[in-house]
């Protein structure tokens, strides 16, 4: 919150990210969305985000307003950066939560059009002025940053479990595979798209992929650079994602209770991103809960006399938190900075 109000925040796409990131503002003290961009009806968004997001909470629509009890947010009809007049609503910054516009370009056009700052919901393509993952590296964050990512939901689940095992172990090398819940931008029957197996149906399929963060991670964990295969299988399920880690530990001494005792340690060193179940759970347990890596202790295996297996579980609502805890942490710096 500026010394003048709330963080007035634009949001770019009102898909499942852009409508949990409004839903947990309007649950907030400190958090305004003043104006949402995206080329659904006005009518159509007020009834996705009703019924699929929050069905217990009063939004109303209001011409091309929505309305809850702490503010009135401006839907457009438009869905290009270069488009949209962020100038006229004194955004903050605005989060694009598309996936698609993630060039140093479309960005800029996001700031050349009056947003002081833009959010990226995922990973880049290119090289931006920073990339920021709650719980990792939120100290590298300088108030000259302009182009900014949260990294991904998977992106984040992976570092956190990294960052916390490599604090008390030394890891060679690993691999992960996330078990992920069907995409929006899968087809629900066979249709020609730009990848083979893409083209197949979400809805019937196990679908191997492949995953950007491993490219990622030298920025974000240095010490990780060049050592961890990153893959996903997206498989038909709707919510609920299961990332599924093996390293090769240094020490062959390392076992499955030091592995667990490690990962309780981080919940109660990032609660609220990490958080440790010792219960059998499923992925549609995991579904409402808003960390952003919960490990699970049962699923940790010792093969052999130095590889360790974990399975972990998120989902896209901790990200979507996540997401605004990035928003919370410029706002900060440029009130430390006035001052």
């Amino acid at each position: 919150m500026s010394d003048s109000g709330p963080i007035r925040v634009g949001i770019m796409g009102f898909g499942q990210t852009g409508r949990q990131i409004y839903d947990l503002a309007s649950r907030s003290t400190d958090v305004e969305v003043v104006a949402i961009a995206d080329i659904g009806k006005p009518e159509i968004l007020h009834y996705l985000l009703c019924s699929e997001v929050a069905p217990s909470q009063q939004y109303e629509l209001q011409g091309n307003f929505l309305v809850n009890s702490r503010f009135r947010t401006r839907l457009m009809q438009i869905d290009r950066p270069a488009e949209m007049p962020w100038d006229i609503f004194a955004v903050d910054v605005v989060i694009d939560s598309t996936g698609k516009f993630r060039d140093q370009q479309t960005m800029h056009a996001h700031l050349a059009n009056g947003a002081p700052r833009v959010l990226l919901r995922t990973l880049p393509t290119d090289h931006i002025d920073r990339i920021v993952i709650p719980g990792i590296n939120m100290e590298t964050a300088e108030v000259g940053d302009r182009m900014i990512s949260a990294g991904s939901a998977t992106t984040s689940a992976l570092c956190l479990l990294l960052h916390s095992l490599s604090t008390h172990f030394d890891i060679e090398c690993g691999n992960m595979t996330t078990v992920h819940a069907f995409t929006s931008d899968q087809a629900l029957q066979d249709y020609a798209g730009s990848d083979f197996r893409r083209s197949r149906s979400a809805a019937k399929n196990i679908i191997p992929n492949t995953h950007e963060a491993g490219l990622w991670l030298g920025q974000i964990l240095p010490q990780f650079d060049g050592k961890i295969l990153t893959s996903a299988l997206n498989v038909p399920v709707q919510e609920g994602c299961l990332l599924d880690v093996t390293l090769v530990m240094k020490d062959a001494a390392v076992g499955v209770e030091e592995i667990n005792q490690a990962m309780r340690a981080a919940a109660a060193e990032l609660p609220g991103i990490v958080d440790v179940v010792e219960d059998p759970i499923v992925s549609s347990d995991i579904i409402g809960n808003p960390t952003s890596l919960l490990f699970d202790t049962q699923g940790t295996i010792k093969a052999g006399n130095n590889m360790i297996k974990t399975l972990s579980w998120y989902e896209n609502l901790g990200h979507a938190a996540r997401l605004l805890d990035v928003v919370r942490l410029y706002s900060k710096l440029d009130q430390q900075e006035a001052a």
